[in-house]
Order: C-alpha cells, then structure tokens, then sequence
C-alpha cells in the first residue's frame, strides 16, 4: 500500500508539473501566486538554412562554330579531360577541299609573284641602262606589287580555310569533367543548335548559390561597415546536401551579388566549396546552413509566450506586481523549445512562467521563485486525496 501511495503522489506531481509547464494552466493554489523570472542575457547558437543551387567553378558550354554531320565522339559522360584535348569531330570532307582549294590559290600566286618579280628585275636594269624609259619600269612595278598583294590574298584565304576547318575538330578550352551529351554519331549540329554538344565543369572548387533576404543584408552590413568587410567577415558556412547529410567540408561565401532582386526581394551570394572526392556534382542542389553564434541572447521557454495572429506575447511584471501583456518579436530560427527575443524584453524585465492563461492585462499577482512553485505543486500533490487525483484526471 506504501508504495502505490508513493507512486500515486510522484505521478499527481508529475501530472501538476507537466500541467504547470503548458500553457493550458497552472495548479490552483488559491493564493494568486504566480512564479516569476528575471530576464538576463546568455549564449545562443542557432542557425540559418537557405535553399541553393551547386555549380562547378568553371562551366563552359561546348557548342560548335562549323556546320555538320558528327562523325566522332571521342570522350563520355563523366570523363576527366584537359584543355586542349579533343572531344568532337565533324564532318569536315568540304572544308579540306576548301583548304587544297585555297593552298592552290596560294601557289598560282607564289608563281604570278615570282614571274611579277623577275619582270620587275628585268625592268630595273634596263632602265639602269637606259633601254626603257620610266613609264614601263612603274608598269613592271605595279604588276609586282600587285602580285605581292594577290598572294597575300591568297594565303589570308588558305589560313581562313585551314580555321574553319580546325572548327571540325572540337576540342576542350578548359580542364574539367564531360556533362550530358544530347547528340549522337550522325546528328547535323551547328553554332544554332538549340543545345550545346556537351558541357564542360572544372568541380575541383564549386560555387553554392544561394540567396539572403535584403533585412540579412542590411543587417550584416551595419554591422561589419560596408558589403566587402561582411563578406570577409561571414562565418564559415556548411553544405546540406539533397540526401540530408552535410558534406564533410565547409565552405566560405566570396562572393554578393551587387543588386537586389525587385522581384523576390534577396541578393544573391555564392559560396565556394573544395570537391577533392568529386561527390559534388555541376547542377544539383542542396541548402547553404549559416551558424548564428549571440554572446548577449535573451532566451525564453516557448511555454512563456502567448500567440496571437502571428503575433507573439508575453506577461511582464509591472509596478505594484501588476503584469503587463507585451509584445515581443523573436529570431526566425528556434530549437523548438525556446525563442531568442529580439525586442519587446530586455535585461532586469521580469516575466511569469506559469499560468499564463489565467492571466489577464494589469491583473495583480504574487510573485514567487520557481522553485517555490515547483514545493508547492508537491505539498498540493500530497494533501490531494483519491477522489481529487480522479476528478483532476477527468478535468
């Protein structure tokens, strides 16, 4: 019988003190006597998350400048590459015949110069000697010049044709890894197409981009000085990737956009993270999470605040022990048992704990410690009789 009675009392004053810590009320004592906090400051860590987009240092899209059937594709999806190296081949049959075209060009050219220029020599020693007079020197010149200028022609045409087609053979201009590639052996490409042949991603460094809210902003730049000194000064940030985990390297945000978005009110900033195992991949997505540290933070239980419409209130002791319903606003983040005020509560404030639903504005109350109303929730727990502990189960 003992212990049944002991088990009774211990579970009425667990029953008394979870009833006591919700906002649903607090025991009647009988005497308005209500526990009361002092507000100080403590540590507060808390954190921001914000939804982003992951991308290679470097992307470059590969699209082509000839016009073509591909012939050959030498890399796949995934592969390594360096600069330099070849990726594409297209059908290049009337680009080399352009080029044997104009390299023919160039040596009936060479030919007419070498024949313009002997005429010219020619031309020089006679009028040296007299034989001809100026007029046909100036004529032996003129086709010389002429002839120098056909070749000149003709080998800006070869060195045009040569690029046009070194255009066939695709190759990379940046080190990087192999995108998706759309197109098949046989497919007509050209600089139109509406895809690009593939793209190319340096992922050994990537950039999260993500977007902080203009108030983040303003916030963060009264506080460093200016947008540069914040961007140096913003706290190493971590990486949620789309399966949940965080990746194993933190990042540094190096970046900010100059301009607001008019229309969705954020500025965009990226952040770099190192890809040594290449887990990370040009495209996906994940969530930016920046560490919030306050040395100075007024943390309250969620227990304490009263909401309504959004709006979140609290009972303040007044003078001559009269409470005060007053607003206060919190952080956006919470651990979802306390709120960290930003206004409306400051150092030396009093607040009630307990029974803040039978409170009412400029009700006057007895203060008293919580552990003064943690005893008396035992004393009542243990004058309470059977039928009490029943009636207050049914209530």
């Amino acid at each position: 019988m003992k212990k049944k009675a002991l088990f009774m009392c211990v579970a009425v004053a667990a029953m008394l003190v979870s009833c006591g810590g919700k906002r649903g009320g607090m025991p009647n004592f009988g005497d308005n006597e209500y526990p009361v906090v002092t507000v100080s400051t403590q540590s507060s860590e808390s954190q921001t998350s914000y939804p982003a987009t992951i991308k290679g240092i470097q992307d470059v899209e590969i699209r082509p400048k000839a016009t073509g059937f591909i012939t050959r594709i030498c890399v796949k999806e995934g592969q390594s590459v360096g600069a330099g190296q070849l990726l594409f081949v297209i059908d290049n049959e009337t680009y080399q015949a352009q080029v044997r075209q104009a390299q023919a060009s160039v040596n009936t050219a060479t030919a007419q110069c070498n024949t313009a220029k002997l005429t010219y020599d020619n031309s020089q020693q006679l009028f040296d000697n007299k034989v001809i007079g100026d007029f046909e020197l100036q004529s032996a010149k003129n086709a010389y010049e002429s002839a120098r200028a056909g070749l000149a022609q003709a080998k800006a045409a070869l060195a045009s044709a040569k690029e046009s087609l070194s255009f066939c053979y695709v190759k990379s201009p940046a080190s990087g890894v192999v995108g998706m590639i759309p197109y098949k052996v046989g497919a007509l490409v050209s600089g139109q197409s509406p895809q690009p042949l593939t793209t190319v991603s340096n992922i050994n460094t990537m950039e999260v981009y993500f977007s902080v809210t203009e108030k983040d902003l303003l916030e963060l730049t009264k506080i460093a000085g200016s947008a540069n000194a914040a961007i140096n000064q913003f706290p190493p940030v971590q990486l949620q990737l789309a399966d949940g985990t965080i990746y194993n390297h933190s990042g540094k945000v190096v970046k900010m956009s100059g301009v607001i978005d008019a229309a969705t009110g954020t500025v965009q900033m990226i952040a770099q993270f190192s890809n040594p195992e290449k887990l990370l991949k040009s495209g996906g997505s994940g969530s930016i999470i920046v560490p919030r540290n306050n040395n100075f933070a007024i943390v309250v239980p969620q227990s304490t605040v009263v909401e309504v419409q959004n709006k979140k209130f609290m009972y303040i002791l007044g003078a001559n022990n009269k409470v005060k319903y007053t607003e206060i606003t919190v952080a956006p983040q919470d651990d979802g048992k306390n709120y960290v005020v930003t206004s409306g509560l400051k150092t030396g404030d009093k607040y009630v704990t307990n029974g803040i639903t039978k409170l009412t504005d400029g009700m006057e109350i007895k203060p008293i410690t919580p552990e003064r109303y943690q005893q008396k929730i035992s004393e009542q727990a243990k004058e309470m009789t059977a039928g009490d502990i029943v009636g207050s189960m049914k209530n």
